[in-house]
């Protein structure tokens, strides 16, 4: 229930899962004769069919209400020992969660030994190890392809790992690091500060730094606009600074795209890109396996 940002819907499901079990024990009680309560017994509800069968209105038998009432004992046992009513928590604290995080806990001690083969080993050493590769891509197609692809070269906006070219360092520490802590690039928006003509002449200089197609009568001024705002993060010579994830600007690797509109784009609007942090996830030995096969990609 701790998705939900209103108490409202913990009495709206307690409700309906009380009322539920409430309804079926009354309806049972009022069709049933031996509880002491009149049912008009009609022998033939005149409804025939095909002339022989003939629709009749008997009782219910007793063995069947004896034992949906039964199921409704237990499922009222089930609600006060388990969370199923609102935000009640059951008698026993059973939560899906604790299972599975005791269930990984399990799993991990039983790999535990697997590991400890490779814990002292540098990582460039795990790295050229074939069981540790294929345990890290393991790793790797469960935790990372989603943003990263399943051959690990990326997609829009999620870098591609396979090519040497790393925003906050290829060293196995700093790769270790950012899977471990997470990361969180942003380039900020200039668009208070910068107009657009402004920024598709920077636009034009950054695209001829790679040698991209460019105007050369715009990138004069795009360069004067470069060391006015983009300097202190890309360098003078716009190769970027690994201590704060600001990418290289002269190897014609693009996150975003290359053209002027999406440059412009990036310039006015900013870029926002944020890595989780596994430390909460996986193992720190798994993270290492992890960071040996992502590092093991480009060398």
């Amino acid at each position: 229930m701790s998705d939900f940002v209103s108490s409202f819907w913990g009495y709206f499901i307690g409700v309906i899962a009380l009322g539920g079990i409430g309804f079926c024990v009354w309806l049972l009680f009022t069709q049933r004769a031996w509880l002491k309560h009149d049912v008009k017994v009609v022998s033939d509800t005149g409804h025939v069919w095909d002339g022989d069968l003939t629709e009749y209105n008997n009782p219910l038998p007793r063995w069947w209400t004896v034992m949906y009432l039964g199921l409704c004992g237990i499922a009222l046992a089930v609600l006060f020992l388990y969370p199923g009513v609102g935000s009640y928590k059951g008698s026993l604290g059973y939560t899906s969660a604790n299972e599975v995080k005791a269930e990984q806990m399990a799993l991990n001690e039983r790999v535990k030994p697997i590991f400890e083969r490779y814990s002292q080993m540098p990582i460039q050493e795990v790295a050229h190890d074939a069981d540790a590769r294929e345990i890290g891509q393991r790793l790797f197609l469960n935790n990372c392809a989603q943003c990263h692809g399943s051959d690990a070269r990326g997609s829009g906006a999620f870098p591609n790992l396979a090519d040497g070219d790393w925003l906050y360092g290829g060293d196995p520490e700093q790769i270790l690091q950012t899977i471990t802590k997470g990361r969180h690039g942003m380039m900020p928006p200039w668009g208070s500060q910068i107009k657009p003509a402004e920024a598709a002449d920077i636009a034009q200089y950054v695209r001829s730094l790679s040698g991209l197609a460019s105007d050369p009568l715009r990138v004069v001024p795009g360069k004067r606009g470069f060391d006015t705002f983009c300097v202190a993060c890309h360098g003078a010579e716009g190769k970027g600074n690994t201590a704060l994830g600001a990418p290289n600007l002269t190897d014609n690797i693009w996150l975003h795209g290359s053209s002027e509109a999406s440059i412009v784009q990036t310039i006015l609007n900013g870029r926002q890109n944020i890595m989780p942090a596994q430390e909460g996830i996986l193992t720190e030995d798994q993270i290492r396996m992890l960071t040996a096969w992502v590092w093991g990609l480009s060398n």
